[in-house]
């Protein structure tokens, strides 16, 4: 069964366009969640609204929107002016320009959206897009309106379709100066940098996410298993970790050290190996040279 498009409307491109429709490409579907139950009966429970200061239950005729002013101070939103205020979908994703993907700061990207062509009609005009977008190499910048709020979407080519990815604004990102300017700058020797350097080559890969695991979904699941069939479950207690202070550049040389001896290790179990090949040949020498003599 195909999964039902998030979105439809239409990718426009100047004089072109096209019919599309918008997947999006995260799930949290398969992640284990739980529900809050009475654990007298075992129902699930449901949450009330209650006033902060009288304790009542509020009525869901009574709820409302408020923006606090100040500290519990509100001003009343009307649903109506809410509705005057927000932005309707014209169904469009109207291209703005196209810029090198590497000057787009990672810290933008918020939710991706899989992009692909509504109908048999609409795959010519979406493949000239899309594959005008390869050989530039640039990501499309584009505002499509998504629940009531316009977005800015960073549109590149994925595959045979087109990732869309809605973009944050500057005013959701928080300053790095706020976090990284205590940071202090302290004199690091170039052997100490040299030596990290070589630990990271040691450990050098290449991104392949199927490697990823999830440890903590993994027990969870276990958990649930093994108490769904009656099991016990063992709880053990954690054990504390020691606040070791380790000298840097001893640490540094200690792991390049595990890594030498790991390589000596193979490199002297071929060389045990080699001498009895050596052996072998000279006995077969000696023996010829016997043969020879008599």
């Amino acid at each position: 069964m195909a999964p039902r498009a998030y979105w439809k409307g239409t990718l426009k491109l100047s004089l072109v366009s096209c019919p599309v429709v918008l997947y999006p490409a995260s799930t949290s579907v398969e992640k284990t969640r739980f529900h809050m139950i009475n654990k007298e009966t075992g129902n699930r429970l449901k949450q009330q609204m209650i006033d902060a200061e009288t304790g009542d239950v509020v009525d869901s005729d009574q709820k409302g929107r408020g923006y606090e002013l100040k500290k519990g101070q509100y001003v009343e939103i009307e649903k109506e002016e809410l509705e005057a205020v927000q932005i309707e979908s014209n169904h469009t994703i109207e291209i703005d320009s196209f810029v090198p993907r590497d000057e787009i700061d990672k810290r933008y990207y918020n939710h991706p959206y899989y992009v692909a062509p509504d109908g048999k009609a609409a795959v010519d005009a979406f493949a000239v897009i899309r594959d005008a977008m390869k050989d530039e190499e640039r990501v499309a910048l584009a505002r499509i309106v998504l629940t009531n709020r316009e977005h800015v979407m960073a549109i590149e080519p994925l595959g045979k379709g087109l990732l869309g990815t809605t973009l944050r604004y500057p005013y959701e990102l928080r300053d790095e100066d706020d976090f990284f300017d205590h940071i202090k700058s302290p004199k690091i020797t170039k052997d100490m940098i040299e030596l990290a350097g070589h630990i990271l080559h040691t450990k050098a890969a290449h991104f392949d996410p199927s490697k990823f695991r999830d440890e903590y979904e993994d027990a969870l699941k276990a958990l649930v298993r093994r108490k769904a069939s009656g099991k016990p479950i063992k709880v053990t207690e954690r054990e504390e970790k020691p606040d070791n202070v380790i000298n840097l550049m001893d640490a540094l040389e200690a792991s390049l050290k595990g890594k030498s001896a790991a390589k000596r290790r193979a490199h002297g179990s071929t060389a045990r190996r080699a001498p009895s090949r050596r052996t072998a040949k000279k006995a077969h020498r000696s023996t010829a040279r016997h043969r020879k003599a008599g």
